[in-house]
């Protein structure tokens, strides 16, 4: 089993920061990616930022310059620094990670629950 345990999130106001955190744990073999996406009320979910192995780094148009995803201790640790927050970053937030559990397996994608970000105005 592999669980993605998430912290961080709450209520800022806007202009400040919040830091997310999501660490894979259980049975794995390899990390190929981990990430950060996101969903508003009445919206699609959508990518924020993704990390791979080989520390290549995607962001959303809406976040790039702002937003910085970076691994922690070479662990199966991923960060997302939010600076200069605006209302309509204002979502769950949720840490996916795709990954293979042995030599063996497929790959496969998990996700965690999903810490909520509000931005106030």
């Amino acid at each position: 089993q592999v669980q993605l345990g998430e912290s961080g999130g709450g209520l800022v106001q806007a202009g400040g920061s919040l830091r997310l955190s999501c660490a894979a744990s259980g049975t794995i073999y390899r990390i190929y990616t981990m990430g950060w996406y996101r969903q508003a009320p009445g919206k699609q979910r959508e990518l924020v930022a993704t990390l791979t192995s080989g520390n290549t780094t995607n962001y959303a148009d809406s976040v790039k310059g702002r937003f910085t995803i970076s691994r922690v201790n070479a662990k199966n640790t991923v960060d997302l620094q939010m600076n200069s927050l605006k209302p309509e970053d204002t979502a769950v937030y949720s840490c996916r990670a795709a990954l293979t559990r042995s030599m063996w397996n497929g790959r496969e994608q998990y996700w965690g629950q999903g810490p909520q970000v509000t931005v106030s105005s």
